[in-house]
This record gives C-alpha cells, sequence and structure tokens, in this order.
C-alpha cells in the first residue's frame, strides 16, 4: 500500500536490508584485518541514524571490545538508536545497560561495547574535540555525499589518532536507474534533475552535498595525506522476487519516491502535472512488484598517516 505519511525512522530500518547487500565485501575485510588490537577500540561514527552500522558491525565481527561514539544532528534519531539497540543487544543475549542518559553497555561473552549516543551537529562536535586526535577508527555511512567534502574532511581528520582508519560506505556516484522506463527522455529528465539538485544543495548557508562524491572522494583523501586502503562499488540493488520485495524494502522504495517528489516538486525544468503522473506510475510499479531501483556508490578505506599505524592484524 502507497504510504499516506512517511517515516523517516522507518526508512532507515527499511534501508539497513539494502545496505546489507550493497557493501563492498573487500572494502568490509580489509577494514576488519587492519583494526588496531587495542582495548578498547575508540570508534566515531558520524550520521550514526539509528544505529543499524554499530548492529553490523558486531553482527559481522569487527568489533569486540570498543568505545563507540556514535552522532547525529536529528535527536529523534539517537532517540530511536538507543531504543533499538538496547532490544537488539537483548535478542542476542547480550547484557544490556544504561549507565548514563546517552550511554549504553553492551556486555556478552567475548564482547563490551560501550555506546554513546550523543544528538549533535557534526560541525559543532568537531569544534568541541578540534584536534583531540583521539579516535582509532571514523565511520561515515551513507554521509559525506550529503556533506560539503572539501570542507568537512580537513575537519574530520583532526579526530583521527596518526595511523586511525576512516571507513566512508556509501558515497553516492552519479547514477540513479528507475526500470521499467515510463518515458526515456523525460526519466532521464528526472535522474539530472535530481543529482544537479544534490551539486546545488545547500543546508545552514553551507553547500551540502556532491552528485559524484565517490569517485571525487579518491582526490579528497589524497589531497588530505591519507593513505587508501581499498575502495569497491557498493551500489543499491532493489527488486521484487516472487513474494515480493524483501523484507522492509517496498517501503524504502516508495520513500524514495517521495523524496523525489518533494524535491523536485516545484522544479523549474519539469512540468508539475506531467512529474506527478510519473511519480504516481512509478509509486504504482511498486505496488505491482514492477520497480527496480539502482543507485551506483562506492566504497572507500583510508588510513591517517603516523609512526604508530598499524599493520595488517596488529
Amino acid at each position: 500500500m502507497i504510504p499516506n505519511q512517511y517515516s523517516f525512522e522507518r526508512y532507515l530500518s527499511a534501508k539497513k536490508s539494502v545496505d546489507d547487500r550493497a557493501l563492498n565485501r573487500h572494502v568490509w575485510e580489509r577494514l576488519r584485518d587492519s583494526l588496531p588490537s587495542r582495548r578498547p577500540l575508540q570508534v566515531l561514527e558520524v550520521g550514526a541514524g539509528i544505529g543499524t552500522m554499530l548492529e553490523r558491525m558486531l553482527d559481522w565481527g569487527a568489533l569486540q571490545y570498543a568505545d563507540y561514539t556514535a552522532i547525529d544532528s536529528m535527536a529523534e534519531n539517537m532517540t530511536a538508536a538507543r531504543k533499538r539497540l538496547a532490544q537488539w543487544g537483548a535478542q542476542r543475549g547480550l547484557q544490556v545497560s544504561q549507565p548514563a542518559p546517552d550511554d549504553l553497555l553492551l556486555e556478552g561473552q567475548d564482547i563490551r561495547i560501550s555506546v554513546h549516543l550523543l544528538a549533535i551537529d557534526v560541525f559543532d562536535f568537531i569544534r568541541e574535540h578540534a584536534s583531540s586526535r583521539r579516535w582509532d577508527l571514523l565511520v561515515a555511512h551513507a554521509f559525506l555525499d550529503l556533506v560539503d567534502i572539501p570542507s568537512a574532511l580537513p575537519q574530520l581528520v583532526k579526530l583521527v589518532r596518526p595511523g586511525g582508519l576512516f571507513y566512508f560506505t556509501l558515497n553516492f556516484d552519479g547514477a540513479t536507474i528507475l526500470q521499467p522506463e515510463i518515458d526515456p527522455q523525460f526519466d532521464a529528465r528526472v535522474v539530472s534533475c535530481y543529482h544537479r539538485s544534490m551539486d546545488e544543495r545547500v543546508v545552514a548557508g553551507r553547500p551540502s552535498g556532491d552528485s559524484r562524491s565517490g569517485r571525487h572522494l579518491f582526490g579528497h583523501l589524497s589531497r588530505q595525506s591519507l593513505r587508501l586502503l581499498a575502495a569497491g562499488a557498493s551500489d543499491w540493488v532493489v527488486f521484487a522476487g516472487a513474494q515480493g520485495y524483501p523484507q522492509d524494502e517496498g517501503y524504502f522504495l516508495h520513500f524514495i519516491l517521495h523524496t523525489l517528489h518533494q524535491q523536485l516538486g516545484s522544479h523549474p525544468d519539469l512540468d508539475p502535472t506531467r512529474f506527478s503522473a510519473w511519480i504516481a506510475e512509478r509509486h504504482a510499479q511498486v505496488e505491482r512488484g514492477e520497480l527496480v531501483f539502482v543507485a551506483h556508490q562506492l566504497d572507500l578505506l583510508a588510513q591517517s598517516p603516523g609512526s604508530d599505524a598499524p599493520t595488517l592484524g596488529s
């Protein structure tokens, strides 16, 4: 059923299975092999949403003993993350406690994760921790294409210790595909307008987007003297099988279409009546299990220079 209202929290939850398939496993394995053995590992995630990356890092065996700081500018995301992670930990037989209002402690056999959930703008957080160089790993999952990377990355680099790691995932890279075609020329115009809106986006007076952030990130990393350890494609690919779309991925698609409509509904290059009909037909394709959605993205793993850079498995 096409939703009457949309929930960003539900979208982030529905996106998890899409992200799980998309994340590049070569880059993931290189991350897991490159993590230092120090305990507890100091991890910072920016734009952490509702905590799905931490769930993944534990489920996929990347973390055992860590202090995990998760920040997001939306307080409701952090509230949802606190509740979700507590339930998630209990379902996996972990002991869950809340030593402070913003903290969770997840403990089990060979696992101890201290989680700090902070509702704060990333640039405010950076100002509070400028040049602390405290963290062993900085995670930005589906985040960097929402900011101005040339100005944001140098500030993020200052948070990570010499030899520390940067795991930058699902960086959009200039390709959005919706099948089947409705009108090839109009389809292409919609996608072009959407990509251009990313390039022109301004949030709080700052440039905040890049429709080709994935490919551009290679140069940005080099300019910050970060060593590239691994890179690979992490495309979203969503389609219906015999039983329909997996899990809640039909809602994920409806939310993507809703976002397109909100973003481009008054775009001067799109006839509003025609565009509304186009959006309605795309929603109908989801309901019929016909819509195939692909977004091209890249994952990159990089390392800060420094004398204490870990060797693999150290």
